[in-house]
């Protein structure tokens, strides 16, 4: 118990001395953690990812004008504030799809899309694979069209 313990303050301690080396690091979303500035937009995010945030909001959370904000968010994070929430909620989309068995609709809705045909479409866009295709590959399964095994018709709608 105790080399596990002290193991994991290791892994911390080695975290926030890389951490503390921010800069040297390339962009991306590690360093933009680091970055003080740009840390409170990512808290929301991370917080609330189904919310329709907006630069605006965002900006002021980082008390930056919505220009400086998008600069700086995009030098530090190599990505745009509002790609970084679509990429997040993609990641969040594929672990759902991944390790549950959520219909497709509610896992949109979790998310903060409208609609399931709006969620699907970002989704292949990010993806390059409809959410039903994604989580059928992970299943070794070649028919889409059929509910996952133990689920009824409606368990993953078409």
């Amino acid at each position: 118990l105790a080399s596990a313990q002290l193991t994991q303050l290791l892994f911390i301690e080695i975290l926030r001395s890389h951490l503390d080396r921010a800069s040297l690091m390339p962009a991306g979303w590690l360093k933009a953690l680091a970055e003080p500035r740009i840390a409170p937009a990512l808290r929301l995010m991370h917080g609330d990812p189904a919310r329709a945030w907006h630069l605006e909001e965002l900006a002021k959370a980082c008390a930056m004008s919505r220009t400086s904000f998008a600069v700086h968010f995009r030098t530090v994070a190599g990505i745009a504030p509002l790609a970084y929430l679509t990429e997040w909620r993609m990641r969040l989309a594929e672990r759902a799809l991944r390790e549950e068995r959520t219909p497709v609709a509610v896992v949109a809705r979790t998310l903060g899309y409208t609609s399931e045909s709006a969620f699907c479409n970002a989704f292949k866009r990010v993806n390059g694979k409809s959410p039903m295709a994604y989580r059928a590959s992970l299943n070794g399964r070649k028919d889409f069209s059929q509910p996952l095994p133990g689920k009824g018709a409606d368990a993953v709608p078409a």
